[in-house]
């Protein structure tokens, strides 16, 4: 019996190591330069090995993904539990939100690109959306803080009432994830010009800013 834990605990060890070091790889190299030949070497382990623990490498790019997630969370963790963020108006705070995505290009703008060629691939392998489940638990759900903050405006008198909150949500989700992407993919036509990618998200905050701002 203390056999069979101890090989299931060492089993579960390389299953974690090949994760974080394959997330490691998808984050220098990109998710197609990286062959299952690469992380098997790299683990230190056959890669018939590294087939029997995931199946197939999309099965270990969603978990990898799903790793740097639930990372990247626990770096944002508290940040919004803080008297700092609550003392302000909720105005203010949706601002601080919107900021978050500058934070995210600026801080880990290979992550970003990787999610670019994550979502490719989700798409061209046409990836069942409950072999997502665990990844979309690790995605940081930023809308409850959103819309408690959308709530202490409309309670302190800084942000409108007459909008489809919900709506704008996922419209200023959806427009600085897709930007961050854009510009972090690189120039692709003649007319391409992201030298100052950065002041193109800020106008965009400060578009939806002056758009929830009650005059």
């Amino acid at each position: 019996m203390e056999n069979t834990r101890s090989h299931g605990s060492l089993r579960t060890k390389r299953i974690g190591r090949a994760v974080e070091i394959s997330a490691d790889m998808f984050m220098k190299q990109g998710i197609e330069t990286v062959k299952m030949t690469d992380i098997a070497d790299a683990c230190g382990v056959g890669v018939a090995t590294l087939y029997r623990y995931f199946g197939t490498k999309t099965a270990i790019t969603i978990a990898a993904m799903t790793y740097l997630w639930s990372d990247l969370k626990e770096r944002f963790r508290g940040i919004f539990e803080s008297e700092s963020f609550l003392n302000q108006t909720g105005c203010k705070r949706l601002h601080d939100l919107m900021r978050m995505y500058v934070q995210l290009f600026e801080l880990h703008p290979n992550f970003m690109r990787l999610l670019g060629e994550f979502d490719l691939m989700l798409v061209r392998e046409e990836v069942p959306k409950a072999a997502l489940k665990d990844y979309e638990q690790s995605v940081i759900n930023f809308y409850p803080i959103v819309e408690a903050s959308y709530q202490a405006g409309l309670a302190d008198g800084t942000v409108r009432s007459d909008i489809d909150f919900k709506l704008f949500y996922l419209t200023i989700t959806h427009s600085m994830m897709e930007l961050c992407k854009k510009i972090l993919q690189g120039e692709l036509l003649p007319s391409d010009d992201f030298s100052d990618g950065k002041a193109e998200l800020n106008m965009l905050i400060e578009m939806a800013v002056s758009y929830l701002r009650k005059p």
